[in-house]
C-alpha cells in the first residue's frame, strides 16, 4: 500500500469520526449530559457535553458515512485507490465512538482539575480517536482489521492532531469555539 492510498483510506475512513465533534459543537446546547451532577466537588462532564450536541454529531457521522458509500465508487476511480465503504455496524460505531470518546476525555478533565476549554494536549486531539476505533473494532472486527492496518492507523494517529488544530483554529476564528484548540 503507497502513501498516497494509506493517507486517503486513513482520512476516508476516519470522516465519519472526524465530524460528530465539530457538529456537536455548531449544534450543541440545552441540557448537559451529567445533568449538572458533580463528583468529588467537580463537575462529572461540564455543560459543554449535551444531549443534542452529543446526538447531532453521531447523526451527522452516520449520515456522512452513508454519502460516503454512495461517492466510495468515483473517489476510488479518481484517486486511484480503494476506498473502503462502511457497513452498517461501522456506519453507527465510528460517530458513536467518537462522541463516547471525547465524553470520556471531558469526564478525565474534570477528575484532573481542567476546567471547560483548558488545553490536554495529546487527549484533546486523539480522544476521539480513540474511542472510534476501540467501538468499530468492537462492532465490525472483520472490517476494522481490514480497513484499519498498521500503516492506516499510523497515519490516523500522525494526521488527526494536525487536522484537528487546524480545525479548531477555523473554529475559533469563525467565532463557533472560545479557544484555539
Amino acid at each position: 500500500m503507497g502513501l498516497l492510498s494509506v493517507v486517503a483510506t486513513a482520512v476516508w475512513a476516519m470522516l465519519p469520526a472526524y465530524v460528530p465533534n465539530n457538529v456537536a459543537v455548531v449544534v450543541g446546547g440545552g441540557p448537559p449530559i451529567d445533568g449538572g451532577r458533580t463528583w468529588g466537588g467537580r463537575r462529572l462532564l461540564g455543560d459543554g457535553k449535551t444531549w443534542r450536541g452529543t446526538a447531532g454529531g453521531w447523526l451527522a457521522g452516520v449520515l456522512l458515512a452513508l454519502a460516503l458509500n454512495r461517492l466510495e465508487p468515483a473517489a476510488s476511480a479518481a484517486l486511484g485507490v480503494a476506498l473502503p465503504t462502511f457497513p452498517l455496524a461501522a456506519v453507527l460505531a465510528l460517530p458513536v465512538g467518537a462522541m463516547l470518546g471525547d465524553i470520556a476525555a471531558s469526564f478525565l478533565k474534570r477528575r484532573t482539575g481542567r476546567e471547560r476549554g483548558a488545553p490536554f494536549p495529546g487527549v484533546d486531539q486523539l480522544d476521539f480517536v480513540v474511542g472510534a476505533l476501540l467501538v468499530t473494532f468492537l462492532a465490525a472486527p472483520g472490517w476494522f482489521l481490514t480497513v484499519f492496518s498498521l500503516p492506516v492507523v499510523a497515519a490516523v494517529v500522525v494526521l488527526t492532531p494536525v487536522l484537528h488544530v487546524g480545525t479548531n483554529g477555523i473554529a475559533y476564528l469563525l467565532g463557533l469555539k472560545d479557544e484555539p484548540w
